[in-house]
C-alpha cells in the first residue's frame, strides 16, 4: 500500500520564512531606527509591516495548519457554556474560605510541630 504525502516545496517555504521573519525584524529596527519621526507614521509602518510578515507565513504550510487549527478552535470556544456571574462569585468565595480554613490548619499544625520539637531536642526559641 503506498501513500502519497503532499509535501510543499521547503526551498519556497524557507523563503517564506526567511521573508516573513525579515519583515517583522525590520518593523522592530525601523521603529528604533526612526525614532525622531512622528510616533503615528512609525506604528503604520510597523503595523503594516507585521501584517505583511504574518500574510507572507500564513502563505506557508504550518502557517496554514495554524490558521485551520485557529478557527476549529474558535468554533469549540463557542460551544463551552460559560459559567454566569453569580456561579462564578459564588466559586471564587469558596475556594477563598477553604484557602484560609487550610492556612488556619497548617499554621497550627506548624505551631503544634514547632513546640513539640522545641520541647524534644530541649532546644527553646
Amino acid at each position: 500500500m503506498s501513500t502519497n504525502v503532499e509535501t510543499p516545496s521547503s526551498a519556497m517555504e524557507s523563503v517564506k520564512w526567511l521573508v516573513a521573519i525579515a519583515l517583522l525584524a525590520g518593523a522592530v529596527v525601523g521603529n528604533h531606527m526612526y525614532a525622531d519621526q512622528s510616533v503615528l507614521l512609525r506604528a503604520i509602518g510597523v503595523v503594516v509591516a507585521i501584517a505583511a510578515g504574518l500574510a507572507i507565513a500564513s502563505q506557508t504550510f504550518k502557517g496554514r495548519n495554524f490558521l485551520a487549527f485557529a478557527k476549529e478552535a474558535r468554533i469549540e470556544v463557542r460551544k463551552v457554556i460559560w459559567p454566569t456571574r453569580q456561579e462564578t462569585t459564588h466559586t471564587t468565595l469558596i475556594v477563598m474560605v477553604a484557602t484560609v480554613i487550610m492556612a488556619l490548619i497548617l499554621w497550627g499544625l506548624d505551631g503544634i510541630l514547632f513546640r513539640a520539637v522545641g520541647f524534644l531536642t530541649g532546644l527553646e526559641i
